[in-house]
Parts: structure tokens; C-alpha cells; sequence
């Protein structure tokens, strides 16, 4: 049995309906090499599931409504193992997603890797990306294409960022940049962190080999309030030297 090296970060947002079909992938399939913190970020009537895991388990529950990377970075200040992995509610897993993830992190500079990302229908999304720019960001405004910007059939390789729906750090290297900036609530502090790994001289690494999959919610595309949210964290991002 491996160690438990992996400490893995789930906020809830009112979803523990979706954390708890999570958990389920995770006791299956992993549950002997992580330790879970879980954070409720808003209280929710239904109960997480944990009473059937055979990993520890920490609790969170917010007295007050945190951003994505403040939430994060709470887990992290509990994580004692040599990784720590930032998991949306809305994954779920068909295999372990952690071995490949673990050998392309193997070389000392990469900081971080993230799985290949497949939607509910098995169509790849564009989880690893190049850094927006102005003119991109108009491109998938007006053509929202969302093909993926690497191949996914030529190995691990470098990229400018990985999605934050599912991201595997070196916790030292999470530890030397201090973390997500807080100063984005919700969108674009994966991007940001991308950003600050790779002028740190560290690299990030997208691994088609590991999968995962992403059923994703896209709420800020119906909400006006989370919409705002995002439009805020593109134009941080851009006047920071995006």
C-alpha cells in the first residue's frame, strides 16, 4: 500500500450532492493514498458521505462565503504530504487519476500537472491552454470554438496553464508562490498561478494519459452575479500583464 501523499482539496458550494458521487470515485479507486479536506462553503442540507472512507478526513464549514483560491488555500495550510490536489465538487473519476500525474511531475521544475478532461459525452475540453490575450479572448467570444490548444495524443508536455477543475501541485512549489491570489474570487486565479509558476522557472505539465471527468455546471454563463465575477478576474488578469 502507498503512503498517503496526497492531500486533496474540495470546496462545496451548496454541491455536496456532487461531492459526495466524488468521494465514492475516491474510495474506490484511491482513497489508501490521499487525505481529504473538504470546506462547505455554504451550508447545505445534504450531508457528506464520508463515513464510508478509509483515508482521514478534515471539515470545513465557512461562517461566511470565501473565494476559490481563499478556500484552497485554508486546505492547503492543513495538507502535510508532498502533493496537494485542487478537485472541483463536479469531477468524477474512471480511473486512478494519479500515477501518470505523479511520473510527469517526477522532474524537479514542474510544479504542477493536470489530467486530460473529458465532459459527460466524452468530447475532450480545452483544460490546458495558452495565456489569454485580448485578441483571444474576442476569438472565443465570437467563435467559442473551445477546441483544446495541445494535442492530446504526444505525451505529457509543457503548457502555459491548466484548468483549476482538477490540478495536482508540488506542495512546495504551490508553498513558494504563495498559493492562489485571493484577490480573485472565482475565475482567472488558475490562469494567474499558471502564470506565476512558469516566471518562476517552474513548468506545467499537461498529462493526457490520466482522465478525468468534468461535468461541468457553467453557472456563470446564467448568472449575472458569477458572470461579473469572471469578467473581474479577466480584467485583473490582462492589467497585471496578461
Amino acid at each position: 500500500m502507498p503512503p498517503r501523499d496526497i492531500t486533496l482539496s474540495v470546496i462545496s458550494h451548496g454541491q455536496n450532492a456532487l461531492v459526495n458521487q466524488l468521494l465514492e470515485d475516491i474510495r474506490k479507486l484511491c482513497a489508501e493514498r490521499v487525505a481529504l479536506v473538504l470546506t462547505e462553503n455554504i451550508p447545505d442540507a445534504t450531508p457528506l458521505a464520508t463515513s464510508g472512507l478509509s483515508c482521514p478526513v478534515e471539515r470545513i464549514a465557512n461562517s461566511e462565503v470565501r473565494g476559490f483560491g481563499a478556500n484552497h488555500n485554508a486546505a492547503f495550510t492543513r495538507c502535510r504530504t508532498p502533493w496537494f490536489c485542487v478537485v472541483n465538487p463536479d469531477i468524477r473519476l474512471p480511473a486512478d487519476p494519479f500515477a501518470p500525474l505523479l511520473q510527469a511531475l517526477a522532474d524537479e521544475r514542474a510544479a504542477v500537472a493536470g489530467p486530460l478532461v473529458r465532459n459527460p459525452a466524452g468530447n475532450v475540453e480545452d483544460s490546458a491552454r495558452r495565456f489569454p490575450t485580448p485578441a483571444s479572448l474576442l476569438k472565443k467570444i465570437f467563435v467559442d470554438k473551445r477546441r483544446p490548444d495541445y494535442p492530446i495524443d504526444q505525451g505529457p508536455q509543457d503548457v502555459e496553464w491548466i484548468a483549476g477543475m482538477f490540478m495536482l501541485f508540488r506542495s512546495k512549489a504551490y508553498r513558494a508562490v504563495g498559493g492562489f491570489d485571493e484577490a480573485y474570487f472565482l475565475y482567472y486565479e488558475d490562469v494567474d498561478l499558471g502564470r506565476r509558476l512558469c516566471a518562476s522557472g517552474k513548468t506545467v505539465r499537461y498529462v493526457p494519459a490520466s482522465e478525468v471527468v468534468h461535468d461541468a455546471r457553467r453557472a456563470s454563463r446564467r448568472d449575472p452575479r458569477l458572470a461579473l465575477h469572471h469578467l473581474a478576474g479577466i480584467f485583473r488578469f490582462l492589467r497585471r500583464g496578461g
